[in-house]
């Protein structure tokens, strides 16, 4: 028989829910926290429809007991080794770490998963976006790390329902896309002339076939294709963690493609393999490299730290006064010359490793518009009274 408890502040609903295998009936209890004052006819009326709606969930299935995790111990114990260090890269699951460290866990790491509501993420990121010290980049990050937390709280039936719903996603700071133009790019590959041979083609790999920066810096030869001119994308090392290169298959499922390479990269590429074998030979015992076949290794068969490529570039373009953009911008840089060269946007996307074409056609919306308006000018010579009568 369902009936109700009073317990200090709150009350305390009983529903029976069957009997357990050695025929002992079974109990299951949810308590219930007036936070405003009601008349004792409303208050009942209150509690009852509580309980009709707590006997309802235990009758049909739908009860989940409230889990006695805190944020915290789940994020660490549950969430992070069972789901996050598998489907996101090593630097994305970083990156929510360090978010879940500095911002996350000193707000909700103590409380219970099922005590925390709509309103108080609603309030904690409001708070935080007052304050003004973090950019909107950053507060969509945290926002997408406690999404991903209760995402699959969810899914493990440890909460009744996701707080995250009702939250408005925060809106990131939109960066205006930094690119080369072909005049640019000429003069960036006139600069390259004058750099290391694995620096110019690492550069212009990404400038040229759109390679992310993890995607070159985890190329091995047995990818590369010289009889079909094409580099093959299986695996990426976006961050380097107590020394070892964290290697991983790359973004998405997309991002595995094949590349097809201008013949004289090709040829050039082929002669810095000749080079990368004498300079092993020498090396000898010094050979870090084990079994890999790093093409740009740190000159000890090692793959560069992470981020090193991003600093080697930013040095370049100071020394040669070139127009500063980040080593990510090739990829855009790579894009933008396709497009303009008249390659139509699904192949731009599948050299580029998109998932969706949207995504291609969002990001590069700026080049289809010039592009049609150079169409457009072409019809010019259309205009009436223009043409000839004969």
């Amino acid at each position: 028989m369902p009936s109700i408890e009073k317990r200090g502040e709150g009350y305390r609903l009983v529903v029976e829910a069957g009997y357990d295998s050695k025929g002992k009936r079974l109990k299951r209890y949810k308590t219930i926290r007036i936070n405003q004052k009601m008349t004792p006819k409303k208050l009942k009326d209150h509690l009852q429809k509580e309980l009709l709606s707590f006997q309802g969930e235990i009758e049909n299935g739908t009860y989940i007991a409230p889990s006695r995790l805190t944020f915290e111990i789940f994020a660490v114990n549950e969430w992070s080794p069972k789901y996050a260090e598998k489907r996101f890269s090593p630097l994305t699951f970083h990156t929510y770490n360090y978010h879940l460290q500095k911002s996350i866990y000193p707000a909700f790491g103590h409380r219970y998963l099922h005590e925390i509501k709509t309103m108080h993420i609603v309030s904690f990121l409001n708070d935080l976006e007052k304050k003004g010290t973090l950019s909107g980049g950053t507060l969509l990050y945290i926002y997408k790390v406690l999404k991903s937390v209760f995402n699959k709280a969810l899914d493990w039936k440890l909460i009744p329902f996701n707080p995250m719903l009702g939250v408005d996603r925060p809106k990131a700071d939109r960066k205006k896309m930094k690119f080369y133009d072909e005049e640019d790019a000429q003069a960036v590959i006139a600069a390259l002339d004058l750099e290391p041979t694995k620096w110019r083609l690492n550069f212009l790999g990404a400038m040229l076939g759109g390679f992310r920066r993890g995607e070159l810096i985890a190329l091995e030869w047995p990818e590369i294709n010289f009889e079909l001119n094409t580099i093959q994308v299986i695996k990426s090392i976006s961050l380097t963690k107590d020394g070892v290169a964290q290697e991983k298959r790359p973004k998405t499922e997309m991002s595995e493609r094949e590349v097809d390479m201008p013949d004289w990269y090709m040829e050039e590429l082929r002669r810095f393999y000749d080079e990368w074998n004498v300079e092993k030979e020498l090396l000898g015992s010094e050979w870090q490299g084990g079994e890999h076949q790093y093409v740009f290794h740190n000159g000890t068969g090692k793959p560069y730290y992470h981020n090193t490529p991003s600093m080697t570039w930013r040095r370049f373009i100071k020394r040669h006064k070139l127009p500063e953009v980040r080593l990510h911008d090739l990829r855009h840089t790579a894009a933008t010359l396709l497009i303009e060269s008249e390659t139509d946007l699904k192949t731009v996307q599948e050299r580029l490793g998109h998932t969706k074409y949207s995504t291609t056609a969002d990001l590069y919306a700026h080049v289809t518009k010039k592009m049609k308006k150079t169409v457009s000018d072409r019809l010019e010579k259309f205009r009436p009274h223009s043409v000839p009568i004969k």
